[in-house]
C-alpha cells in the first residue's frame, strides 16, 4: 500500500509539472519596450487560455500583429466582452513585444470606444 501511495504522490508531481511547463510564463516578452499600437481588429479570438487579435496597424509600425489578451474570465469581469473585440473594431493596445515572435505582444491595456480596460 505505502509503494502505491508513493507512486500515486510521484505521478502527480509529474502531472503538475508538465501543466506548469504547458503553460507558459511571460519571460518571452521584453518588459523593457513598451509598444502602443493603434489600428483595427482583423480576427479574434475569445478562448482559453488567453483571448487574443490580430491587429492591423497603420503607420510607421504598419503591419498586422498577434496581440495575446488576458484569459476571457478576466476580460469578462474586468467588462471586456466578446464583442468589444469584434472584427473592423477601432483598438489601441499597450503591451511588450515578444522576444521570439516579432509580430506578437502581450498586451497589458486595450483601449476600445474610448474605455481603457486594464488585463493584467
Amino acid at each position: 500500500m505505502t509503494q502505491r501511495r508513493i507512486f500515486l504522490l510521484c505521478a502527480l508531481g509529474c502531472l503538475s509539472a508538465m501543466a506548469a511547463m504547458a503553460h507558459h510564463g511571460w519571460t518571452g516578452y521584453d518588459e523593457k519596450n513598451t509598444l502602443n499600437l493603434s489600428g483595427t481588429i482583423r480576427e479574434s479570438s475569445y478562448d482559453n487560455p488567453h483571448a487574443s487579435i490580430r491587429i492591423q496597424v497603420q503607420g510607421a509600425n504598419g503591419k498586422t500583429w498577434t496581440a495575446v489578451l488576458a484569459p476571457p474570465s478576466r476580460m469578462q469581469s474586468r467588462g471586456l466582452e466578446k464583442d468589444h473585440i469584434k472584427s473592423g473594431t477601432a483598438a489601441t493596445v499597450v503591451g511588450y513585444p515578444s522576444r521570439t515572435n516579432p509580430d506578437e505582444l502581450r498586451v497589458e491595456r486595450i483601449i476600445i470606444g474610448g474605455k481603457t480596460t486594464e488585463l493584467r
